[in-house]
Parts: structure tokens; sequence; C-alpha cells
């Protein structure tokens, strides 16, 4: 382990992308620990607040991913140790601002919402990137470019481009991303038919097409329904496992730091009351 490790991330120069790599999962596991116990209402854990406005740590993320940015870009001529800590420090602001990427894409507070798994996504897709490039591949690039000449690899590159683009508007986001750094998924991404709700249904398959093709939505929603679905409920079951569930409503009990005493009032002598009547408990003056 050793071995691979000095050979295929410290003699490739991949040592800051291996130390931003582990500091954006650590850091999203610790977020996510954290506000699923703040949301439990553990004692000793709760919001950061200034008087009445919380704080949310995409705030913190946006200040150590500049922080990791600009250190970053001073120190890499320094040292390698340097150069790397700077790439933690901005793996983990990235990790922070990935969390609440759906706060910031709906610009409202959906942590908890359906539309927060926007943010779980976005950080798989973070690390499956890294991670992918830490293996040694390369977006959108042929190693038989060199021997083709420019104009080849210009025109591998523009097809590669092309065919992502059919493959995200076609509603397939994993294998556009993907197919990024293994081109053969692009193609069959593009090639195959598009899922019910993307855009290139919406423009070639519905009754708002300028062609309608029925059967082409028939077999889409066929595909959705057996294949698709049994996949996106397994995902949903990883994403609860990993950052809690985003359909279940806030508990209503208040925080127990903030809970006060309540006292029942002092029924007044004399007043009626069903049952047993009121005594003090003090013995009467005779």
């Amino acid at each position: 382990m050793e071995g691979w490790f000095h050979e295929r991330i410290i003699e490739a120069h991949r040592l800051p992308l291996f130390c931003f790599f582990v500091a954006l999962i650590t850091a999203f596991v610790f977020t996510r620990v954290n506000v699923r116990l703040i949301r439990a209402r553990v004692r000793w854990l709760g919001n950061i607040s200034v008087g009445e406005m919380h704080i949310h740590h995409v705030v913190f993320g946006v200040v150590l991913t500049l922080l990791g940015g600009v250190a970053g870009l001073v120190l890499s001529d320094v040292s390698t140790g340097w150069y790397s800590f700077s790439a933690a420090v901005f793996g983990v602001g990235a990790a922070l601002v990935l969390d609440e990427f759906a706060l910031i894409l709906h610009l409202r507070d959906v942590y908890w919402q359906e539309e927060g798994r926007t943010s779980v996504d976005a950080v798989f897709v973070a690390i499956a990137a890294t991670g992918l490039l830490l293996l040694g591949l390369r977006p959108l690039t042929w190693n038989g470019a060199a021997d083709g000449g420019h104009w080849t690899a210009l025109a591998f590159l523009f097809v590669n481009l092309v065919f992502a683009m059919i493959t995200l508007l076609k509603g397939k986001i994993w294998s556009g991303l993907l197919g990024l750094f293994v081109p053969p998924l692009l193609y069959v991404g593009a090639v195959r038919v598009a899922r019910p709700g993307s855009p290139w249904a919406r423009w070639c398959y519905s009754d708002r097409a300028r062609r309608p093709r029925p059967r082409l939505m028939a077999k889409a929603i066929h595909r959705e329904e057996r294949w698709r679905r049994p996949v996106i409920r397994a995902k949903i079951a990883v994403q609860e496992f990993v950052s809690g569930r985003h359909d279940l409503p806030a508990p209503a009990l208040p925080d127990r730091r903030l809970r006060r005493r309540v006292v029942s009032p002092r029924p007044r002598q004399g007043a009626e009351h069903p049952g047993r009547p009121w005594r003090s408990g003090r013995p009467r003056a005779h």
C-alpha cells in the first residue's frame, strides 16, 4: 500500500489532489453527522446564530474556499506540503458549500426538504470526479491525439462535447458527467431514448413537439418505471444512510436549553372546580 501511494500519488504529483479528496469526504461526513445530531436535539450541540439570524455553514465554506484557493496560488511554488495543506483547506470549504448547494440553487432553506437531495447529489458528483482524476483519467482527452495531429485532437474534443451535451439534455446526468472521463458512456447515452421528463423528451417526444413521437415517449416511460425507478430508490437509500431523511418534518419540541418550566396558576379559594376541592396544604387557622 505504501509503495502504491508513493508511486501513484506522490511521484505522480497528485498529493494536493489527494488531500483535497480526503478533506472533502471527511468534512462532508462530519458535517452531516453534526447536523443530524442537531436535528435530533442533542443537548451539547446547536446551531450558530448571531442574535436572531441563523448562520448557515455555507458561509464558513465560502470563507475556507477563498482562503484555501488563494493560499494554493501563493504556496504552489513554496513546498508540496504547504500546497497540499491549502488543498485540504479548499476541500473542507468545498464540502461545506456543496452540502448546502440546494440552498444556493433554490435561494431558500430546503436543507431537510425533498429539494435538499440536490446537495447530496452535488457532493457525490464532486467525489466521483475527484476520484477519477486521482486514478489518472482526464476529461475529454484522447491518448492518440499526439500521433494523429492537432486537428484530430480538436475534432475528437468537439465530438465528445456534442455527445456530452446530447446526453445531458436527455436527462442522463451521471452518464454525461462520467462520460467526460470515459467517452463510450457518452455515445451510449446519446443514442438511447431520453428520460420522459428531460428537455429532449419535451422537444422531440411530447405532444407539444413539432413532430410528436408517442411511441418513443411510451418507451421512455416504460424504461423509466422498469429500470430507472429501482435505481433511484437504491440511490435514495444510500443518500438517507449517509445524510439522513429529507422528507420528514423537523421535531416539534423546542430546544431543551430554551424550555421553560410551566407552572399552573394557583386557583382562587372558593372557585368552583369539578371533582376534589383544592387544598393549599397549609393548616387552617382556628
